[in-house]
């Protein structure tokens, strides 16, 4: 009897036991499917744009594109790599180089935007940044400032700066001092990495990112991405050589709503419209 009444408790606890784990496993079903839709909402709150090529003109293959940015009908180019870098003025139609200026060999020049009559171009490793005259690039001062520099613009009160990481730096222009950081995620609170060239473009910051064909527009107060644009087709249009790098260099026209965009080492500047 004693045998029979063990017997039945043991099948009893397993039966409830089976049950419970049922139950454990219906209720993580119903929380990976919960998350899964939160997480296709989150992303279909981003907005996913691509582009169409309106107007292709000629960009110096030579030229490692670092820094980009329009003013009165010009392009102005930041150029990269150790003795090759450089400040620039270009005629958009055909690439004529009007105005240069090279940096010393050992400068690794990164992002570069107009402030008030007055380019501020930066540095990748070398921590400065360079500070000129907007007519005839004459060296006005240099900042120094910590980590690295990769994309540089300007909110019309603050420089933004870019390190490769997800962290935005808002920067006052007459100390080069940092005002706040602002971490870049996705809607998911992910960070969203590699983050390079900059352009602010009505009230939001467009960003290159490294190693891929996306531009991505930044929330300027949360740091959320607001929609990502797909500028792969770019890619059918240019001519390949061993130099050939990757999308970077966004530069915007506010008054003729033009939109340009190149790459390193590429032989075409593009102006694109979002679709």
């Amino acid at each position: 009897m004693r045998l029979l009444i063990i017997f039945l408790s043991i099948s009893i606890f397993i039966s409830c036991n089976g049950k419970n784990n049922r139950k454990v496993d219906e209720l993580k079903i119903q929380d990976n499917n919960l998350s899964r839709n939160i997480k296709e909402k989150s992303e279909n709150l981003i907005e996913k744009n691509t582009i169409v090529v309106i107007n292709k003109f000629p960009h110096d293959v030579n030229a490692f594109t670092q820094g980009l940015f329009f003013h009165k009908g010009f392009l102005y180019e930041s150029t990269g790599q150790k003795g090759q870098s450089s400040l620039r003025k270009v005629e958009i139609e055909t690439g004529k180089i009007i105005k240069k200026i090279d940096l010393a060999p050992d400068i690794f020049a990164e992002g570069a935007v107009l402030v008030n009559n007055k380019i501020y171009q930066i540095s990748w490793l070398n921590k400065k940044c360079f500070v000129y005259d907007l007519n005839s690039f004459n060296l006005i001062k240099t900042f120094d400032y910590h980590g690295e520099g990769w994309g540089l613009t300007y909110t019309g009160s603050e420089l933004v700066m870019s390190d490769g990481s997800n962290i935005l730096r808002f920067i006052n222009p007459e100390n080069f001092q940092t005002i706040r950081l602002l971490p870049v995620t996705d809607m998911n609170f992910n960070p969203v990495n590699y983050l390079n060239e900059l352009e602010f473009i009505n009230g939001e910051i467009w960003a290159n990112v490294w190693q891929s064909d996306n531009i991505i527009r930044i929330d300027t107060a949360s740091g959320i991405i607001k929609g990502i644009i797909d500028c792969s087709i770019l890619r059918t249009y240019i001519r390949y050589n061993t130099n050939t790098d990757v999308l970077n260099g966004i530069a915007y026209d506010p008054e003729g709503k033009r939109l340009f965009l190149t790459g390193k080492n590429w032989n075409f500047l593009f102006e694109v419209e979002i679709k």
